[in-house]
């Protein structure tokens, strides 16, 4: 699957944010103003402007609204939501190059707050994937105490974890010592 540079790095967006969510043990990693902040800094979220208490409160918002789209049973739901979610945005389709990028399309218009930035953008990434008719890629990863999201691109939509190195890697050792204790009897 051939995906754009800007749509990879908008689906990278998504799947950072919604792991911010508390789940299971981990807490909210979006809980402050300064936390918005970090998260618009490291992901290089460009054209935003000062950041308030009412930006955090609709970015937790969205990150709502994107994990419903992870977990939409099928296409047709996710696409409501998806056309939901752009349309509250405002997306404004614009080409742009900017920071070392080449020429790619920004959907949100300009001075948009955060939340209807990501909303454009990443809602838009996300449509990408259900056009391709790629919804199963939208994934949460299935270590039982986990449950991060991921979007699978690999070659034959098979990963499983939101990170082979940890949770797939624990869940095969531990699979693995249980074999090898059942074996020893």
């Amino acid at each position: 699957m051939l995906i754009p540079h800007d749509t990879r790095i908008a689906l990278d967006t998504v799947v950072d944010l919604m792991n911010t969510a508390p789940q299971g043990d981990r807490e909210d990693e979006l809980v402050d103003v300064p936390a918005l902040r970090t998260f618009v800094r490291a992901h290089d979220i460009s054209d935003v402007r000062e950041l308030d208490e009412d930006d955090l409160k609709a970015v937790q918002g969205l990150r709502a609204r994107f994990a419903a789209i992870f977990a939409a049973p099928d296409a047709r739901i996710a696409t409501t939501l998806i056309n939901q979610l752009v349309a509250a945005a405002g997306t404004t389709p614009q080409l742009t190059n900017h920071d070392g990028y080449d020429w790619h399309v920004h959907y949100f218009a300009p001075g948009a707050s955060v939340a209807d930035h990501l909303g454009a953008d990443c809602g838009m990434a996300l449509a990408f994937i259900i056009v391709a008719g790629e919804q199963e890629r939208l994934r949460r990863c299935e270590a039982p105490d986990c449950g991060r999201a991921f979007v699978d691109l690999s070659r034959n939509r098979s990963r499983r974890y939101c990170d082979s190195r940890t949770c797939g890697n624990r869940l095969h050792v531990a699979a693995y010592r249980a074999r090898r204790k059942e074996a020893a009897g």
